[in-house]
Parts: structure tokens; sequence; C-alpha cells
């Protein structure tokens, strides 16, 4: 058998173990998470990092895209390693991280079983928008400086008409490459602290720009430019032309990715 057959049928044959890796980062720096050429993304630098680190070539798969300069405080991926003992192994986590750069952290390795996958299998995924109510240098990269007064309890009453509907056309990307635009809401809310507001909402999908184009929409409902029965017909409408503009990426966080115990090993 020629020399090149050989180490692929060596390859195929050689056991893989799959892995889901937990981490966090700062979209500043990055045009999203997805690998794109000559740019720098998130994917690949995971990419690099654990292939120098396990010598083997690492292709992670991540639980979804995510927008240039929008940041994750709990992002999930998954790979497949020949090391069988990644899971709960504090030094090769330590050094992973002293790898990484500082805009990324993983906080977890853990095994899952084969046919796990980090964008089909979840459950549900949260995301919060965050709205600086006063100039805040701490808050400069990570949240939209607003120069007007919202009011919060239209914004909730706005908020809860979105568990309403399952049509989200009108807040997402035009030609995104969306199989459908069906998303089930489960929760979003808005929370008033000091010197911030900040927008929750959880789905078991979000669509290409969604939460962006309604924390943008909503915006104008809070300051009172539109009404709950408008807002209400933007949904209905299914034409992201009706919708307001986008909120800017800086201010948008995934924050948790619900899966089922048993994918998990």
């Amino acid at each position: 058998m020629p020399g090149s057959l050989f180490f692929l049928s060596l390859q195929h044959m050689a056991q893989v173990f799959r892995y889901f890796i937990f981490l966090s980062f700062r979209g500043t720096a990055y045009n999203g998470w997805q690998s794109q050429p000559g740019k720098p993304t998130v994917q690949e630098v995971i990419n690099r990092s654990l292939s120098t680190l396990l010598r083997e070539e690492i292709i992670v798969t991540g639980a979804g895209r995510t927008d240039t300069g929008v940041h994750a405080e709990f992002f999930c991926a998954h790979f497949d390693s020949a090391n069988d003992s990644l899971a709960g192994d504090i030094s090769f986590l330590h050094r992973l991280n002293g790898f990484l750069p500082e805009d990324i952290a993983v906080s977890r390795i853990a095994r899952v079983r084969e046919d796990a996958n980090a964008r089909f299998g979840a459950l549900s995924r949260t995301y919060r928008y965050t709205f600086a109510t006063a100039k805040d240098p701490f808050l400069a990269e990570t949240a939209w400086l607003l120069h007007w007064r919202l009011d919060i309890a239209i914004l909730n009453r706005a908020s809860a008409v979105l568990l309403e509907h399952t049509d989200f056309t009108s807040f997402s990307r035009l030609h995104g490459g969306n199989k459908t635009n069906i998303c089930k809401v489960t929760e979003a809310w808005w929370d008033e602290m000091p010197g911030k507001l900040v927008f929750t909402i959880t789905a078991d999908r979000f669509l290409r720009n969604m939460v962006r184009a309604i924390a943008g929409t909503l915006v104008t409902v809070g300051r009172g430019k539109l009404s709950l029965n408008e807002f209400e017909d933007i949904i209905r409408g299914r034409d992201r032309g009706l919708a307001g503009q986008s909120a800017p990426a800086h201010g948008l966080s995934l924050t948790d990715i619900k899966y089922p115990p048993d994918l998990f090993i």
C-alpha cells in the first residue's frame, strides 16, 4: 500500500474522542466567531491554539455565529481529538489559557457523546444587550450609550409581545441564508441598574442579526416613537424594512446555552 494511503488508513482507524469546550471572549478585535480568509476570528484562534498544543489538526465547530464585535460571556464549541484525557485536565487548561490572547478564556473542556453537536444540540440560547445611560469608560466597548430616556414599563410590555409570535422575519438579516425564520422566544425582559439598562432574551434559536434588530426597534418603542400596536404590526408584517435600525454590535453578548444533560459523559 502506498505510504500516503497507509497514513490515511491509520487515521481512519484511530479512535477519536469528542469534547465540548466552554469559553468566553470579548469580540472587539474579531470579525465574529466564524473563520474568514484574511480576517481575525475567534474560531481561527481556538483552532490554531488547540492544534499547536495537541500536535494534531483540530477544527472546532461553534454553537453558532457571532457578528463582528459581538461578545460571549458563555460560548460552546465541539471538537474531536485522539487525546482521551482532556476532560478535567487542569494542567492542560492552564496551558491553553496561557497560550490564548487575553480577550479569550476557556473555562472547561468536557467529554461528550460522539454524536454531540454544539450547534444543533443546543436547547436554548440567551443573549443580553447592555445600554449605558451615562458615559462610562468601563462600558465603552460593551454597551450602547443612550442619549434618550426609555420607558422601562413599556419596554417590558413590548418584550412580552415577542413570546406570542414565532415568525421573526422582520428582525432577520436580509439574505441571511436561514432555512426558516421560526423561533420560539421563551423569555424577554428589561432590567434597570445604576448607569445601565439590560435587555435579556432567550429562545430555542436565533436568526442572524435578530437580537440587535429587536433591541434597536425596542429602543424606538421605549422613546415613545412607536406604539405597542405598531411594534406588533412590525412582527406580523414579516418584512425587515418595517423594523428599526439594528443596535450596535458591541452592546450584545451571548450569556448562556443550554444542552441536554445526557450529551455529557
